[in-house]
């Protein structure tokens, strides 16, 4: 997690040296705000550790990506939550700290064709049935097909300051901080061994995130805001298959980059 200690200093350092920052003369005390825009997301590589009544095996250090949807009118402006997106809503306890709710809605993919190593037995009367032992391993569609697309949902509160780096008129120039901790939700597209596809939301595990990012705003109410997250992700329980005893466990390092827009009321 050197990326989230570096996020962790980069805070420690913008607030040490907030004596220097413009002093505010609009008031954020009270206001409300929101905001919806994307993002693109990058993960550490993960053990996933998948176990039913007829298999119990550990796939290492699998790789994966994010899938954002290439850009059109209708996707990212009538069907708005195709894409991997970040919606927040928060309010301003003082004039510069502020506490919100947010969903980031990413995107995971695990990478197909990859070889990694398997370690564990399967008994499910496929052609993978085995004892294995660290043996090296391609993953191939018959075998795991395993994607939270719809998606990796990061339903998250965090803490936030906010300082004034430069003032002109009705425009503002804002650095923006913070921390928070959630729970995941994903809807994981699951196709494993000769089991049925299965694709259901369900409370998987949990997360924590930091963040920083800058804010321009305009007329002291509407904003954009470009932002830099990092976090960890452990989820124990993801549901796998229609049986309850099947399940999957991972956890992992991301990265986010975000661009949103909203408003302050």
């Amino acid at each position: 997690m050197k990326k989230l200690l570096f996020l962790s200093l980069l805070v420690s350092t913008f607030s040490f040296s907030q004596d220097t920052l413009v002093k505010r003369t609009t008031k954020n005390k009270g206001t409300f705000f929101v905001y919806w825009g994307w993002n693109r997301a990058a993960y550490t590589n993960s053990d996933i550790h998948f176990q039913g009544t007829n298999y119990d095996f550990t796939l290492q250090d699998v790789q994966a990506k994010d899938r954002q949807s290439p850009f059109a009118f209708d996707t990212y402006f009538k069907s708005v939550t195709i894409p991997q997106y970040n919606l927040r809503i928060g309010y301003f306890l003082t004039e510069k700290y502020s506490l919100s709710f947010g969903v980031d809605h990413m995107k995971y993919v695990m990478v197909g064709y990859q070889t990694t190593t398997i370690d564990g037995k399967i008994t499910t009367g496929s052609t993978y049935d085995g004892n294995y032992s660290n043996k090296s391993f391609n993953i191939e569609p018959n075998f795991l097909k395993f994607e939270h697309t719809d998606g990796l949902n990061y339903l998250n509160v965090e803490l936030r300051r906010q300082d004034k780096l430069y003032q002109y008129k009705k425009t503002s120039l804002n650095l923006i901080e913070g921390i928070g901790a959630g729970i995941l939700l994903p809807r994981t597209n699951t196709t494993l061994l000769n089991y049925p596809r299965y694709d259901q939301f369900h409370l998987a595990g949990f997360g924590l995130g930091a963040m920083v990012g800058v804010n321009v705003e305009f007329w002291n109410h509407f904003f954009i805001q470009a932002e830099g997250k990092t976090g960890y992700i452990n989820m124990p329980d993801i549901r796998t298959t229609m049986h309850v005893e099947d399940k999957a466990k991972q956890q992992f390092g991301w990265i986010q980059g975000n661009v949103v827009f909203g408003v302050r009321f």
